[in-house]
């Protein structure tokens, strides 16, 4: 596990001007926000959120059963929101948490409102706007009971910016029969280091779905998300694409608990260690009956990349139903000759091949985002990292 030298940043007085419209962005910043997923065009969006840097210049909400605002205010208008605010992560966990604890620049709250079907996604988005910048973030998510939400979340550098650090706390609340589906999409670059801390707990019938999507140079990344399933009937299902650049180090993966009887979990993950390296862990722990779970951990290795695939299958239940696939291991040669004689020369094979293995269909995706998350993809594979 590696460590970050905070020292080397500057987590004070890095304050960006208030923004009323996004419109009103450079186009290279709209164009790098758009890369993560967030649209200057908030006719597509119900709420919004943009912090750069060490402060929300940016916030909000176009339906009225969508509650957004700075973490700092809505701790003031909740009374320091004592039933969420460090619930589910420790305070005291490491030096980021610590850090985050200690001086709090930000993060967003986003509340969705009891019964509400919010049709258009949540967006929100943390970027790194200034050169060597330590950003220090606390968020917090409630999807009231009955409710149905998508937040799409990018974090980005902005266009110019190569080096900083990024610490993000995040706590998800998904009540009985709520859902979330939680788009992470990253954009960072070759200096930056990102070390979030997040966990969520979901209760009766409540599900949460999580993408993530990493295709851009990040030198440092460790995350390790953690569901907690409490309530009867309560699902989540973790969905990861993951590339890994010339001298990344990305310690990365998900746990899911189950502690109620039928619940389901599954995490999925796909990666690329393109001269980079992974760490891929994955756990699923079950205690109860009848639950069922799957985790899915496939590698493929490009050029001098490395990859470490970490399954991890805890059942303390007679009865519970747990499963694990994993694999590392370079594109099969058999796959590219099959393409081969089908027309194609060896380079578009390997592309062809490389695309489906980072397929991200079955994440349901707005069209303007999976768009983009191909173009992403043409361009790696055009620049020859893959």
């Amino acid at each position: 596990m590696s460590k970050v030298d905070l020292s080397r940043f500057k987590f004070d007085g890095l304050k960006q001007n208030p923004l009323a419209d996004l419109r009103d962005l450079s186009d290279e910043d709209k164009d790098q926000l758009l890369m993560a997923g967030v649209t200057s065009d908030l006719s597509t969006r119900s709420a919004s959120y943009l912090q750069m840097d060490q402060n929300a210049v940016h916030c909000k909400s176009n339906n009225p059963d969508v509650e957004i605002m700075d973490i700092k205010d809505a701790l003031v208008k909740y009374d320091g929101l004592k039933e969420y605010f460090w619930t589910l992560v420790d305070k005291d966990k490491d030096e980021y948490t610590r850090s985050a604890y200690d001086n709090l620049h930000g993060g967003y709250f986003i509340r969705v409102k009891a019964g509400a079907k919010v049709e258009e996604p949540i967006q929100s988005c943390l970027m790194l706007k200034t050169e060597n910048v330590g950003q220090n973030v606390h968020n917090i998510i409630i999807i009231e009971e009955g409710a149905e939400a998508h937040i799409i979340t990018g974090c980005s550098v902005a266009h110019g910016t190569t080096a900083g650090a990024h610490l993000g706390i995040s706590e998800f609340f998904v009540k009985k029969n709520a859902s979330l589906t939680f788009t992470m999409v990253h954009n960072w670059s070759e200096h930056v280091a990102v070390r979030p801390r997040s966990a969520g707990v979901v209760e009766e019938g409540g599900t949460f779905l999580n993408n993530y999507v990493l295709l851009k140079p990040v030198m440092d990344l460790q995350m390790y998300p953690a569901i907690t399933l409490n309530g009867a009937n309560a699902l989540a299902r973790f969905n990861s694409v993951v590339v890994a650049s010339k001298g990344a180090l990305l310690d990365m993966g998900n746990r899911v608990v189950m502690n109620a009887p039928n619940t389901r979990c599954e995490i999925i993950a796909r990666t690329i260690a393109s001269g980079g390296t992974i760490i891929n862990r994955g756990h699923i722990g079950a205690h109860a009956v009848p639950s069922k779970g799957h985790l899915e951990c496939q590698s493929l290795i490009v050029g001098d990349g490395r990859s470490w695939a970490i399954p991890e299958l805890d059942g303390t239940v007679e009865g519970v139903e747990l499963s694990h696939e994993a694999s590392v291991g370079k594109i099969a040669q058999e796959e590219i000759e099959y393409l081969m004689a089908r027309g194609l020369d060896e380079e578009e094979a390997t592309a062809t091949i490389v695309r489906g293995f980072l397929n991200t269909d079955i994440m349901g995706l707005p069209e303007r985002l999976q768009k983009e998350i191909d173009k992403q993809i043409d361009e790696l594979q055009a620049s020859g990292s893959m």
